[in-house]
């Protein structure tokens, strides 16, 4: 589904992105792990042609899109959740998840969805007139990927999904990226508990300082002692 080949981003003389490669196959969660600035939030930014790339390629479905223009992308099928949530704060949250809908003209299609989401997100339904800023945090994230799931994604790149939640939360969070996967949405996932998302992913890759260092089965690398010892805090 979708194949990145040979990515390098630059910003000024700083090299982000050393040619990295990696593949996700429909249907599967793949996680992407590294520390802060490793170059995890570049690599959805630069798929999603968000930010320039300097070299290299993305396919997406088997066609180049590395030259689209990102809003082309998304209706190709191809959505972001960004990191920090980055909701429409000043509109509603029934605002907020027509905005994600802006690519579609399938007005039934989009009624549709509005009705998957809300089967996905009760609380959203609860709080449709409530204004998107005074909503929790944990329900600010439920609306971004609610948003996403409204330009009804194939590939939902998700950044951070877990930042700034308390436990319980972060808990429901991934039972619903679970249930997201379980619908037929593929997932890229960057994310720096690396325990929860090794916990839910099909494969992963380590990412170090702009390089692609590891990759193998969520199971493999759980269970690999050095990863544990960076990243899920034993060894």
């Amino acid at each position: 589904m979708l194949n990145v080949s040979k990515l390098n981003v630059q910003y000024g003389t700083i090299k982000a992105l050393h040619s990295i490669s990696f593949e996700v196959h429909t249907g599967e969660i793949i996680s992407l792990i590294g520390s802060n600035g490793a170059g995890k939030t570049t690599t959805l930014h630069a798929i999603s042609n968000i930010i320039k790339k300097t070299s290299g390629t993305v396919e997406f479905d088997t066609v180049d899109i590395s030259q689209r223009a990102p809003d082309r992308i998304v209706a190709a099928g191809l959505v972001q959740v960004p990191e920090g949530r980055r909701i429409f704060a000043n509109l509603t949250v029934l605002d907020n998840l027509e905005m994600g809908a802006y690519t579609r003209h399938d007005k039934a299609g989009i009624r549709h969805d509005m009705e998957t989401v809300f089967n996905i997100f009760p609380r959203l339904k609860e709080r449709i007139r409530q204004i998107a800023g005074t909503l929790s945090g944990g329900e600010q994230q439920m609306l971004a990927m609610g948003r996403a799931l409204m330009a009804k994604p194939k590939l939902l790149l998700m950044d951070e999904p877990s930042m700034g939640l308390a436990p319980l939360l972060v808990d429901e969070i991934f039972t619903i990226i679970k249930t997201i996967n379980d619908r037929g949405t593929t997932i890229l996932l960057v994310e720096q508990n690396a325990y929860k998302a090794l916990s839910i992913a099909t494969r992963a890759y380590i990412l170090e300082t702009g390089e692609i260092t590891r990759s193998g089965t969520a199971h493999d690398l759980m269970h690999d002692e050095s990863v544990k010892a960076a990243y899920l805090g034993t060894g």
